[in-house]
């Protein structure tokens, strides 16, 4: 019995102009299927850190494809700085990069001091991709700010 007067809400003459006869009648609109990039060659940043390893792979113009990070595999506290988080989130990123854009070769920028820079590049090389050149791109201050005061025990 409730069921009636809802259904007698819904039919197109209860007064309301054209809005549920309209959506009755409107065509499912599929959406134009986007073709795939091919990226033949890329450049990849590893940024390690020592809580930290994330990984961008990016095409020669530096538009991001994809990326991973050993905290969006899954790690978390102190286990994200270690080698073995680094390498998951390399081929992780390395596989994406491979599979859906077809990128063969790469680049590698190696960015700071964590334990996760070897392995990350070593993942690489795993997942298939072949590397082109090494770069260590860590900033090196030339003697840039003050350091703090020294520790009195």
């Amino acid at each position: 019995m409730a069921k009636e007067p809802k259904a007698a809400a819904a039919t197109p003459d209860t007064g309301a102009p054209g809005k549920p006869a309209a959506a009755a009648k409107r065509k499912k609109e599929f959406k134009k299927k986007r073709e795939r990039r091919i990226i033949p060659h890329g450049v990849v940043y590893v940024a390690a850190t020592f809580n930290n390893t994330q990984i961008s792979i990016t095409d020669t113009d530096g538009r991001v494809v994809c990326w991973s990070s050993a905290g969006a595999i899954g790690f978390k506290g102190s286990r994200k700085g270690t080698p073995y988080a680094a390498q998951q989130a390399s081929l992780a990123a390395a596989g994406v990069a491979r599979d859906q854009y077809g990128m063969k070769s790469v680049e590698v920028r190696v960015k700071g001091p964590g334990s996760g820079r070897e392995s990350a590049v070593r993942a690489l090389a795993a997942a298939g991709l072949h590397i082109v050149v090494i770069r260590d791109v860590t900033p090196i201050p030339h003697n840039g700010c003050r350091p703090p005061k020294r520790r009195r025990v």
